[in-house]
């Protein structure tokens, strides 16, 4: 549906902001305060956030969607002068919630009760960069005292990216430099993937992340840093639709990553002895590094696991289920969607292709549902349709039939011209407005001939 992407986005954001309340083994005093905390940063009720965790109980990440055409955007119905103000009040306590705000503005008379909406005002607020999140991050400092390890495997798993080497397989053989992707395990230190790749972009993640997924199962959290190949709409959504909490490091905090970051530096050992290899292309790269993670890492001892056992024999001996989820349940949480537009021939361009979506929809913005490890066939949503699947254009040697005009576009009669109507009513009372403001009359000369 035209609306399907912002309810799903929406649900993302409360999945995320129910997602400290998801932890396994909560205490119902951590619970409660956590609750009361997480009131006073969004100014949502405790009624609201309770019905928000019996919803996703019950019915997942679907039911945190708003139903039917989802939430209206709030009209831009704040003044300039007011809208500073309520930014005046965040900085100078940054932990006012919104109801404070409005609440502070109308007691000040500067706005009537009831005339700004909280969501209006959060809005705002978050689009001039001073929304909860926005004044929390920065607010903040200092850094971990001691260090963490969680207690079972699939609690937690990082994430990072690392320059690799340069390989002759640019156009003509030129030098290209590759990245290497890995996701690792915070309770075994297990790396449930990685993989060099030709590019640096949010792909080579979605890959990695679906690897690590397919072969041990859905984590209940995942840890990243700030990259731009992290922090995107994309990772949001499948971690919301798959259950997981995201979680972000504090800016300019290399100390939060610390595990992934050292194994990045234990990589630089195996970078040492593939330059020796001198390997050419990225299959053979990616070979060296899969006998090398195997025989000098996962299978070794490591000196921050009890008992200096391996990540592998830490791994498998945990008695922790692992989750694994249906493969069409994997597939829609990887899902992509972006819009196009429907050309004159009822169809669409993506990725440097045609699809046929129907003359019907000419002129018409559709929402376009795709596999990025596969575009031989998209879905294609639209408001008031459901969705249907489209395969790449075959042209052919004849051209199809417009479709005939539908019945309400059909020209309807008409005895005189309403427009013409309406500019002879116009035309009257235009000219009985302007009537001269000083009335001539006729006037009696005086004796002396003066008027």
């Amino acid at each position: 549906m035209k609306d399907q992407k912002k309810a799903e986005a929406i649900a993302s954001e409360r999945v995320q902001l129910l997602s400290p309340l998801l932890a396994e083994g909560l205490d119902p005093a951590r619970a409660r305060e956590i609750k009361q905390r997480i009131c006073e940063q969004t100014g949502l009720s405790e009624r609201t956030l309770r019905r928000y965790l019996a919803k996703y109980r019950q019915e997942g990440f679907s039911g945190l969607q708003p139903k039917g055409k989802g939430r209206q955007p709030a009209e831009a119905t704040i003044l300039p002068e007011v809208l500073e103000q309520a930014i005046l009040l965040r900085r100078e306590v940054p932990g006012r919630s919104v109801a404070q705000l409005i609440q502070i503005l109308e007691w000040e008379g500067r706005i009537q009760p009831g005339e700004i909406k909280r969501s209006t005002l959060q809005e705002r607020l978050a689009a001039r960069g001073y929304s909860t999140r926005h004044m929390r991050m920065y607010a903040e400092s200092g850094i971990a005292a001691r260090r963490f390890q969680q207690r079972h495997r699939n609690r937690l798993w990082h994430s990072d990216l690392k320059y690799g080497p340069y390989l002759p397989i640019g156009p003509g053989g030129a030098m290209k430099q590759v990245f290497l992707v890995t996701f690792i395990d915070d309770a075994t230190r297990l790396v449930l993937h990685g993989e060099f790749y030709p590019v640096m972009d949010k792909s080579i993640v979605e890959d990695c992340f679906r690897q690590s997924i397919g072969k041990f199962g859905v984590p209940e959290a995942v840890y990243f840093d700030n990259g731009k190949q992290y922090r995107t709409k994309w990772m949001t959504r499948t971690c919301s639709k798959l259950g997981v909490r995201l979680l972000f490091a504090k800016p300019y905090s290399p100390e939060a990553t610390g595990k992934v970051e050292r194994f990045n530096r234990v990589v630089d050992a195996f970078l040492s002895e593939a330059a020796l290899e001198k390997p050419k292309t990225l299959q053979r790269l990616n070979e060296l590094f899969q006998v090398w993670l195997s025989e000098c890492y996962q299978n070794k001892p490591h000196s921050a696991l009890e008992n200096k056992i391996s990540p592998e024999t830490a791994y498998r001996s945990d008695k922790k289920p692992l989750r694994f989820v249906d493969p069409d349940v994997l597939t829609n949480a990887f899902l992509h969607c972006e819009t196009r537009k429907v050309d004159k021939s009822g169809c669409i361009s993506f990725m440097d292709r045609k699809y046929e979506v129907g003359l019907p929809f000419m002129g018409c913005t559709v929402d376009v549902v795709f596999d990025p490890a596969d575009i031989s066939e998209l879905t294609i949503e639209y408001e008031g349709h459901a969705p249907w699947r489209v395969r790449e254009l075959v042209i052919g040697e004849r051209a199809g039939k417009r479709p005939p005009r539908p019945e309400h576009l059909d020209p309807v009669p008409a005895d005189t011209s309403r427009l013409l109507t309406a500019a002879e009513e116009r035309s009257r009372d235009r000219k009985a407005q302007q009537a001269p403001a000083v009335a001539y009359r006729r006037v009696n000369k005086e004796d002396d001939g003066h008027v």
